[in-house]
């Protein structure tokens, strides 16, 4: 913990005051300390667009390593292990693709927006007043494409655009199982539980579940696996793991709702799913983000794809 004791003439903002008082933090570090408490202003939880001044009291609940105080040099979005591969980008937004293995964001070093921003740093690019949004999230054992907002408007943008199904999302997986029929379209019911920290999947409605859909087909199958091509309609929390799993066609690779046996067997360590590719609405109102209009976004097929066709891996 860190506190500040303001010493400034005219009254400046929370965020760019803590900025400057550690250049390691970023603004998006800076909304995630504040939504968990662990900023404190004369002992009370203020926005970021607060003005400080002469005689405030500032109480930062962060590592050092987090505040940039250690000996490493730079931000400590370096310590990540490699810049992180774009698949786009324009003015507005990045198309980044998330190994598996490694969690969208969080306190680790090792994060996909850690990479983003250890990319533009390194490109000389990088502004802390400025970095890059998660515009949605994947589960750390899943890979894929991810969208990040460069600015406020592309933000609202795209979180609205995903929030209405605008941006058709399409994955990539191998089950332990064949589906039956090879080919469908999931109606379900999802609840959380959040003491085992998984979700279940329902046929009836109840109190607290949400409705969720989800369709796939098969593109081949290898001994006891098949490898599908699923359309995430709704996105819920392990939406696709859960619902393949109902059906007994478990994601392998996959710790929580998959079987275990095989995937030792199989010597997976993370879950086969891959967010292969986002699709934007042919059509755009906003003029702002016309230009992505039928714009059709992949990540390069993971290893296991071409192992399930050639019949390697069964």
């Amino acid at each position: 913990m860190q506190e500040l004791h303001v010493k400034s003439l005219l009254p400046v903002r929370l965020d760019k005051y803590l900025m400057e008082q550690f250049p390691a933090l970023g603004l998006g570090r800076l909304n995630k300390a504040l939504r968990e408490n662990k900023i404190k202003l004369n002992g009370k939880k203020q926005p970021l667009a607060t003005r400080v001044q002469n005689g405030d009291v500032i109480r930062v609940y962060l590592l050092d390593d987090q505040l940039g105080l250690t000996s490493q040099e730079g931000p400590e979005f370096l310590q990540a292990r490699a810049p992180a591969e774009f698949i786009y980008e324009n003015d507005d937004l990045i198309v980044a693709n998330k190994p598996a293995g490694i969690p969208v964001d969080g306190d680790e070093s090792d994060t996909l927006l850690n990479r983003v921003l250890r990319r533009l740093y390194e490109e000389k690019r990088w502004d802390a007043a400025h970095e890059p949004r998660l515009c949605h999230r994947l589960d750390t054992g899943t890979s894929g494409l991810v969208l990040l907002a460069k600015t406020a408007a592309a933000e609202e943008f795209l979180v609205n655009a995903i929030k209405e199904r605008l941006i058709r999302k399409t994955y990539l997986c191998v089950t332990f199982g064949r589906p039956v029929p090879p080919a469908a379209t999931l109606h379900s019911f999802l609840t959380k539980d959040s003491v085992h920290g998984i979700v279940r999947i329902l046929d009836e409605p109840k109190s607290g579940a949400k409705e969720i859909i989800t369709a796939y087909d098969t593109i081949a199958v290898s001994g006891r696996l098949a490898l599908l091509r699923v359309e995430l309609v709704t996105g819920r929390t392990h939406q696709i793991r859960a619902h393949l799993a109902s059906i007994g066609c478990p994601i392998l690779g996959d710790s929580k709702y998959g079987n275990n046996a095989a995937n030792r067997e199989l010597k997976l360590k993370y879950q086969a799913l891959c967010a292969w590719e986002l699709a934007f609405p042919k059509k755009i109102s906003d003029p702002q983000f016309a230009a992505l209009a039928g714009k059709v976004f992949r990540a390069p097929k993971p290893w296991y794809y071409q192992q399930v066709l050639d019949g390697t891996l069964k």
